[in-house]
């Protein structure tokens, strides 16, 4: 580390070998406004709008992709700088379709047009548009290309962090565009259905299917917590609506997962308001299961239990939990399991 400091806005910062502008900026609390950048895989330096002017340097450099120096002087927002992003914005959104798009309207405002509101950008210059928009059967992810900006963010966290590369960049000039193998669906890809595609789309070119016309942003109460279904600890938040969890989203400041789910944890949660859930205990009888009184099942439980101790000892007894019951429901499963019967054998889904 340099004890010599550059300057951002006329703000001292003391750089860290390796570290680019725009993450010294932000370190230090300074916004620098961005398009494709996702600060867990390489920087690509491809919307512009990181654009800062380097005293000495006659063009402005991308922040994202230039390593900051110790005695720099940096500039991230004058008038000239902000007439290029809003120019840039503009162009941007020439090539999406007119209006809003489907996220904004049945999500919440997504990055693009929170930065074209924020830039006053309000138009359209005249355009051409790709018009794609995928019919892909898979159960998750919507396909919207027509609302593509081509800043790749999900193809290099796909390839990058997820080492799946089931969506690459194909084609050039106005036919570029996003696509699997043989432009096929993602349930004839590598896709493992992370969601990471998902979650750092800076559009609605990715959009989680099930959270379509659910609610909006605004309506949406968000709670931090830990995924249930293995043994990691991945944070995530759960987006509840009208008292009912309607979507989940990774956890960005968890350190075990740092952003990242898989396809249980991120589109796993249906579970909890399933219709099949059961609610009273069922008891067989004549070879189908009725319902009954919980002071029946309790009685009918503890006489089996009574007997197969009676006649075998606690190790003929063998308790499985699920992570999907809560941890206190878990600790009394195993409480029961070493305190009232005597056996250790207990084990869940979750150990791994």
């Amino acid at each position: 580390m340099s004890t010599v400091a550059a300057l951002i806005d006329g703000k001292a910062v003391v750089p860290i070998e390796g570290e680019s502008i725009l993450q010294a900026a932000r370190n230090a609390g300074i916004d620098i406004t961005t398009l494709c950048y996702d600060s867990r895989v390489e920087p690509s330096a491809s919307c512009r709008l990181c654009l800062v002017k380097v005293k000495g340097r006659g063009l402005p450099v991308a922040s994202c992709a230039q390593e900051i120096r110790p005695g720099m002087e940096i500039i991230t927002r004058d008038s000239e700088l902000e007439s290029w992003r809003k120019a840039i914005l503009g162009l941007v959104l020439s090539e999406n379709p007119a209006g809003e798009c489907r996220k904004c309207s049945e999500i919440g405002p997504c990055e693009l047009h929170k930065l074209a509101k924020e830039y006053g950008v309000d138009g359209h210059f005249p355009g051409a548009t790709s018009g794609q928009i995928l019919d892909d059967p898979n159960p998750f992810i919507v396909r919207d290309y027509g609302q593509c900006i081509y800043c790749y963010r999900c193809t290099r966290v796909c390839g990058e962090l997820e080492q799946a590369h089931a969506i690459v960049p194909m084609g050039r000039g106005f036919r570029t565009g996003i696509a699997t193998a043989f432009d096929g669906g993602l349930l004839d890809s590598p896709c493992t259905f992370c969601g990471q595609c998902i979650q750092t789309c800076p559009t609605g070119a990715l959009m989680d299917k099930k959270m379509l016309g659910k609610a909006r942003a605004e309506e949406v109460n968000k709670v931090r917590t830990i995924c249930p279904f293995c043994g990691t600890g991945c944070g995530i938040n759960l987006h509840v609506a009208g008292g009912k969890v309607i979507d989940v989203t990774p956890d960005w400041k968890a350190a075990v997962n740092q952003g990242s789910l898989c396809i249980k944890g991120q589109f796993g949660m249906d579970f909890v308001h399933s219709p099949d859930r059961l609610t009273r205990p069922l008891i067989r009888k004549d070879g189908s299961f009725t319902e009954a009184p919980w002071e029946e099942a309790y009685d009918l439980i503890a006489g089996k239990f009574r007997k197969i101790k009676e006649e075998s000892g606690p190790d003929a007894f063998a308790f499985f939990s699920s992570a999907r019951s809560t941890s206190e429901s878990n600790y009394l499963m195993q409480k029961f399991a070493r305190a009232v019967v005597g056996t250790n054998n207990i084990d869940n889904c979750a150990r791994t």
